[in-house]
């Protein structure tokens, strides 16, 4: 076929040569050399015509002779039917569709560029070959495969799929060269009646309507018959090919969008049999499509397609195209089916499918003026005669108006325009009538945005327009750089893909539309650099709420919410991960206060919280152990994410997040073992040993917990004990000795903590310090806690203690613990052997922790890093507490600094320094987390800081206890079976 390149020589000349080459052909019959005028006429103003003629010689004198009735199915359908008797394989159907679209479309052609037929004439005709080419090849390959498989059988006997044609096609109004859209759906599931292969009817009518595509659209040496379009059935290009009735009225009655209302406007089943199945199909759409009632949505709808076509035509400057420009085809469409949403539903009559008929119709009842219907329908045929001529030329489905000499003659010449000036003043005066019309369709909604907000605007058109990469960044650049456009457009494009997958509803959808352009909005106003980065967080905080409108709502109404996310998300991938999982956060930013923490002490702060979660646990019902369990989870959410907004805002200094994280933690604890002390207790009965009041049992934590230092997402080292005689029982009904009783409420109490529910675990917890560690009884009597200790410790679990501390339970209890730590941190010890044990120690934990790597350095594990504070630290209260008591009075690391300090043991400068980098890798640490990363920059000041701890570390334990590595760990292995980590 030629293409624009090609045409480059006069009509006439192009016509005379085409002629030559035509007549001298063998297979051309001479007697046909009288209408030598008609064709080289033809050949002048259709390339495709001319090809045509010249590949297939012996179709013109049928072309020329063919007359078409009034009714042009019945006749495709005859003449198709004939060609297709003797076809016996399916590559010889495509090569007969192939034919017959070729032939009968360059008959109607021969027709159209010699003004033979009106353009209503030739839309019935192209559209009527169109249904007959595409329901004799599903005649034909229904056939074959049940052949293979049997019939598709129903309740009531054999059924069939049923093709729905959309858009032009269903309106028997077809382009010339258009492409078709369809969608499949047959009655009911079943199987077929095949004695050897039966198959589900779903699985039968899938391959069929594979082939069926196949034969229409696949590209051979033949060509095409038509371009398929699927994505207009239900869930788009994401569900199923074929669908069943049930289904499919589920889908239009809780999925179905307003856009989609509009499409089944001239939705038509080509292969009516005017069977009850085809009655029930249209029952199923009519409803959704015409509505009985107007209501708002539709209004809204209405505006917002007419803002996109609005939208679409000024960004993509369509000032040269006749459908999708201002004032084009698609207006006139647009225009009636408007009018078909808003009162078909009343008016049966303008259900019609046609476009010419609806106007007729609404110019009957009254709905529009007569002279502004008559009008319409004028320069729609216009249009339409012009779109033709225009795809006839070279068979090309194009609306756009030429740029070559050779078109535009040819356009002017079918359009009997002495000139393509005067064609031009005669289109832009028909264009300009239609946009007026439809400009006056419907008012537009005021915005609360202004006109000036340019952002606003474009980042509006990023979302709802289909721009490729280039349009895209133009669009945005104005506003952020080319590489943070074309980064964004990846994303959008990757999120408008998944949000295929997803049935949220055409609320949702209506809110998503609004809330996507507000947020790219938010972004580029916070920070243009960050716009690409931060949006892939935001986008996965969305794709979690997308099935929850609520939550969209939420975020769309409430400005400072969306503003306060996008703030969260840029700092912290580690909050926007928690949004992500548990959606429940966002409502916390409604009260931006919350994200305000005070710089409160210890106490105040497990007050505030105590007080919170009791007022929260009144609305639990005290057997409700599943509710409490997610009410304790939903409880600690929150908290952390005030917590850490107020971290990542610098209002809290990390002191604080860690004091608040460890309060919080065991206001938990205390409500866990209350509750766990309940259950198990109104089983087996309590110990009779005890008082009024008292539990004999106590909760004590190591590690961060003990030191006031956990993080987020840090675990709990925990140690139960418990102090009951040998022989004591419970005095249930079901009675067990004591401490039976104290491992089952061990066990009652891990449950409680580490359970996964909907809301996450509450703490990942770690018992493996207690005595004899993961051999040990769950729950340690302190006798027996003491003797391990004295006896059988080793200098790493001493070390450990240093940590510990009581965190809830019998104050006699408690007060047992502190003594027995207090003695045993008091031991005397070889102050020699202690550095050998513990700088070993350390050095067997960096090798069993830390991967080398000059890249990324692990904070807690390097040289100079956090732990060699914590162990220098812990060898300074094991070597000296047997003489400075005031060294086992604190367990965490600062306050133990200035206690050594105090008592003479390091000066002054060391202990700041320390207390220093001690509180800066914290930080870091802490920082790092929310990055939800686990290892930090290598940077000039890490460094420094680092050696500085490791100049201490070496006068304290000798050059030989540090290891050659960098301090970097990319491995991220912890097993820490022997729990050396504390």
């Amino acid at each position: 076929m030629p293409t624009d390149n090609t045409i480059t020589m006069s009509n006439a000349q192009q016509a005379n040569e085409t002629w030559e080459k035509l007549s001298d052909n063998e297979r051309f019959n001479s007697d046909l050399a009288h209408h030598r005028n008609d064709f080289t006429t033809l050949f002048g103003r259709s390339l495709f015509f001319a090809e045509t003629c010249l590949q297939h010689p012996e179709w013109v004198g049928a072309m020329l002779i063919e007359s078409i009735p009034d009714e042009p199915h019945t006749f495709y359908n005859y003449a198709v039917a004939q060609k297709l008797e003797n076809v016996k394989s399916e590559d010889e159907l495509l090569i007969v569709l192939r034919q017959c679209r070729h032939f009968y479309m360059a008959a109607i052609t021969y027709r159209d560029g010699l003004n033979k037929q009106t353009i209503t004439q030739s839309l019935a005709q192209v559209s009527a070959l169109a249904d007959v080419l595409i329901t004799s090849a599903y005649q034909w390959l229904y056939t074959m495969l049940s052949t293979k498989h049997g019939v598709p059988w129903g309740e009531n006997g054999p059924i069939h799929m049923y093709i729905l044609g959309m858009g032009k096609l269903g309106g028997r109004e077809l382009n010339f060269s258009s492409d078709i859209d369809l969608i499949f759906a047959y009655p009911e599931k079943g199987m077929t009646n095949g004695e050897k292969k039966p198959i589900e009817n779903q699985q039968f009518f899938t391959r069929l309507a594979q082939k069926l595509i196949q034969a229409l659209n696949k590209v051979t040496p033949d060509g095409q018959v038509y371009r398929v379009d699927m994505r207009l059935r239900p869930f788009g290009e994401s569900g199923p090919l074929v669908m069943h009735f049930d289904a499919m009225e589920d889908y239009y009655q809780e999925q179905g969008r307003h856009w989609e209302r509009f499409a089944m406007v001239k939705a038509r089943v080509i292969n009516d049999d005017n069977s009850e199945d085809v009655a029930s199909l249209n029952a199923i759409l009519t409803p959704f499509t015409f509505r009985r009632y107007l209501d708002f949505t539709t209004i809204d709808a209405l505006r917002n397609m007419k803002h996109l076509i609005a939208t679409e035509i000024r960004r993509r400057r369509l000032s040269n195209n006749i459908k999708l420009g201002a004032g084009g085809i698609r207006e006139v469409e647009f225009f009636a089916q408007s009018f078909q949403l808003i009162h078909g539903g009343r008016e049966p009559e303008l259900q019609s499918k046609s476009l010419l008929t609806t106007l007729d119709k609404l110019a009957d009842f009254e709905i529009v003026e007569p002279d502004v219907t008559e009008q319409l329908r004028t320069d729609y045929l216009f249009l339409r005669k012009t779109e033709h001529t225009l795809q006839q030329c070279q068979d090309r489905q194009t609306q756009t108006l030429p740029d070559s000499e050779w078109e535009k003659n040819a356009l002017i010449a079918v359009l009997g325009f002495s000139s393509y000036d005067a064609f031009m003043a005669k289109l832009q005066s028909t264009m300009s009538r239609i946009h007026g019309h439809f400009n006056e369709l419907v008012e537009e909604a005021k915005d609360t945005h202004t006109s000036e907000d340019t952002l606003f605007e474009a980042c509006r058109d990023a979302w709802q327009l289909s721009l490729d990469k280039e349009e895209f960044s133009t669009t945005l650049t104005p506003f952020i750089s080319v590489e943070e456009a074309q980064g964004i457009c990846t994303q959008l494009q990757e999120f408008k893909t998944n949000q295929r997958g997803y049935r949220m509803g055409q609320k949702g959808e209506d809110t998503l539309n609004k809330l996507i352009p507000e947020i790219l909005c938010v972004l580029i106003k916070f920070d243009p650099s960050k716009a690409n980065n931060v949006l892939k967080r935001i986008f996965g905080v969305i794709d979690s709420i997308t099935g929850r409108t609520t939550y969209l709502d939420l975020l769309l109404e409430n400005p400072n919410v969306l503003q306060q996310l996008v703030k969260l998300c840029d700092r912290s991938e580690w909050i926007a991960n928690e949004i992500k999982r548990f959606p429940l956060l966002l409502d916390e930013l409604l009260t931006p206060l919350y994200l305000q923490q005070q710089n409160s002490d210890i106490t105040t702060s497990k007050y505030e919280y105590a007080q919170e979660l009791r007022q929260t646990m009144l609305r639990v019902e005290h057997d409700d152990v599943e509710l409490a369990m997610d009410t304790w989870r939903q409880f600690k959410l929150c908290q952390q994410l005030r917590i850490a907004a107020s971290d990542i805002s610098g209002s809290l200094p990390i002191a604080n997040v860690s004091d608040k994280l460890t309060v919080l933690a065991e206001v938990l604890l205390e409500h866990v073992i209350e509750a766990a002390w309940h259950q198990v207790s109104a089983r087996f009965g309590v110990p009779r040993h005890l008082n009024d009041d008292e539990l004999g049992f106590a909760v004590i934590g190591y590690g961060k917990l003990g030191g006031y230092e956990l993080g987020y997402g840090s675990d709990l080292d925990l140690v139960f004990l418990h102090n009951a005689p040998r022989q004591s029982t419970t005095d249930g009904a079901k009675s067990i000795e004591a401490q039976q009783f104290y491992i089952k409420l061990a066990q009652r109490i891990m449950h409680l903590l580490n359970t996964k529910t909907l809301f996450g675990q509450l703490y990942e917890t770690d018992l493996r310090l207690r005595p004899s560690g993961n051999a040990g009884l769950l729950c340690c009597h302190i006798d027996g806690f003491e003797r391990y200790q004295q006896e059988e410790a080793w200098t790493w679990e001493h070390q450990a203690l240093v940590r510990a501390r009581g965190i809830c339970g019998d104050i006699s209890l408690l007060s047992a613990f502190n003594t027995v730590r207090h003695n045993i941190l008091s031991i005397h010890r070889d102050q020699p052997t202690l550095s050998t044990e513990v700088s070993e120690m350390r050095a067997k934990m960096r090798k069993h922790l830390l991967t080398a790597s000059n890249q990324k350095v692990d904070l807690k594990q390097c040289v100079g890093g956090i732990a060699d504070i914590e162990f220098m630290t812990q060898y300074w209260v094991l070597a000296h507490a047997s003489k400075i008591e005031s060294l086992t009075e604190f367990s965490d690391n600062l306050r133990l600094l200035d206690a050594t300090h105090n008592a003479g043991i390091i000066d002054e400068k060391q202990s700041h320094a320390l207390q220093q980098a001690y509180l800066a890798l914290r930080e870091q640490y802490h920082h790092l987390t929310l990055a939800d990363t686990k290892y930090a920059e290598q940077t000039e000041h890490l460094s420094q800081m680092r050696e500085t701890v490791s100049e201490y570390w070496r006068a304290l334990f000798g050059s030989g206890a540090e290891s050659d590595d960098s301090g970097a760990d990319t491995d991220g292995s912890n097993d820490n079976n022997n729990k050396g980590e504390q």
